[in-house]
């Protein structure tokens, strides 16, 4: 939903939008693990529905969601496309496969056929992530959001100074934008 209240908000103000890959979750395996198993009694259904409707106003659709994938190998495969000036495509094909049509981000097989599909070379891709290229970026913006207390995504930092957790209602984006402006 970051992307659509970003994108919204990129149309009424003349804004700049840094995105930083933030792992919420780093203790996850690296194989996921299922939501029934991390939250007991959790009704995937719901939360769902809970997701549809706040995404609805920035046509960001949502589907059945049963793991929790480890994002770590998607967010260094963003970071080789932003070096790549491919980021915004990689970062969508990543959620559509997750949140849609419901694939494992954490793999290294979906992660290189997503940037595959893409456009990106994934035989580079693949040999970066291998050396951990970029494991060092992730931990900056690991530190940068432990600094600004990120503990839930998406996260808004606006102008250094105001932060807004969730996915809000747009107004409260829209006031908080134009108090700096």
């Amino acid at each position: 939903m970051g992307k659509g209240i970003a994108e919204k908000l990129g149309r009424e103000f003349p804004i700049e939008v840094e995105w930083k890959g933030y792992e919420l979750h780093p203790e996850t395996p690296p194989q996921g693990v299922k939501l029934s198993i991390l939250f007991p009694g959790f009704n995937p259904e719901s939360m769902v529905e809970r997701l549809r409707r706040a995404g609805t106003p920035y046509g960001i659709s949502f589907n059945k969601i049963e793991r929790l994938s480890n994002s770590r190998l998607s967010l260094e495969a963003s970071e080789f496309a932003r070096d790549r000036g491919s980021y915004e495509k990689l970062h969508s094909r990543f959620f559509e496969a997750y949140f849609l049509e419901g694939r494992d981000i954490g793999s290294l097989e979906t992660v290189l056929e997503i940037a595959d599909e893409a456009g990106l070379d994934k035989v580079e891709l693949k040999e970066a992530l291998h050396k951990g290229i970029y494991r060092d970026r992730l931990q900056e913006h690991r530190e940068l959001g432990l600094r600004y207390t990120v503990a839930g995504l998406p996260t808004f930092i606006i102008n250094g100074e105001d932060k807004i957790v969730g996915a809000r209602e747009y107004e409260t984006f829209a006031r908080a934008v134009s108090n700096y402006l």
